[in-house]
């Protein structure tokens, strides 16, 4: 798949305000400063569809875009450590269950995951909470390009290994750097097979 296209429709807080619910969507999501605009300009050839920011929880809104004018990608809130006040933070957790929970459209949530760092508790209980769920969702891994590919290697074993603790499978998942585009034809290739039901 090739992205022609990407508009922006909206940006909210409640998944009431959200578009129609009448077209596949997929959702990106992850720990504050892993990578998540940069990944979405990636995919999107667009250099500043998603804001870019070095400060930690620049994203506070469920960000909409328009695809080819036949799916939706969304850009969602940062988790974790974000310089917020708490009771700031929670109600972002809020809207994030609600959307989550309540999206009937949803197809698949993209769990981002800083690849040079070991397994962060945030993420992991996240993604039990995801399972928990059952919300569909694949990890994507961030900034690979930073690592050596047997740093990588050993890096993503000992993420499998921690997942293998709670989970029976692993999810599915996909290597990506922004920088050097790794990982942008896997990553749409599989939305373009999930929007054909295959």
């Amino acid at each position: 798949m090739e992205i022609k296209e990407a508009q922006f429709v909206m940006s909210n807080t409640e998944v009431d305000k959200c578009p129609a619910p009448n077209k596949p969507e997929y959702a990106f999501i992850g720990r504050s400063n892993v990578g998540k605009s940069s990944l979405i300009n990636m995919l999107t050839n667009k250099k500043s569809l998603a804001k870019i920011s070095g400060k930690p929880g620049k994203t506070r809104l469920i960000n909409h875009f328009l695809i080819n004018k036949e799916w939706y990608l969304v850009d969602l809130p940062g988790y974790g450590y974000a310089q917020v006040p708490k009771n700031e933070r929670l109600k972002w957790e809020r809207m994030l269950k609600n959307y989550i929970l309540k999206r009937e459209n949803l197809y698949c949530l993209f769990v981002l995951i800083d690849s040079r760092h070991e397994a962060q508790k945030a993420d992991l209980d996240f993604m039990e909470w995801l399972g928990i769920s059952e919300i569909p969702f694949n990890i994507i891994f961030t900034k690979t390009d930073k690592l050596k590919p047997t740093e990588l290697e050993s890096n993503l074993k000992a993420y499998e290994q921690k997942m293998f603790e709670t989970w029976e499978t692993m999810p599915g998942y996909f290597i990506s750097s922004s920088a050097k585009e790794t990982g942008k034809e896997d990553i749409l290739n599989f939305i373009e097979s999930v929007n054909r039901g295959e």
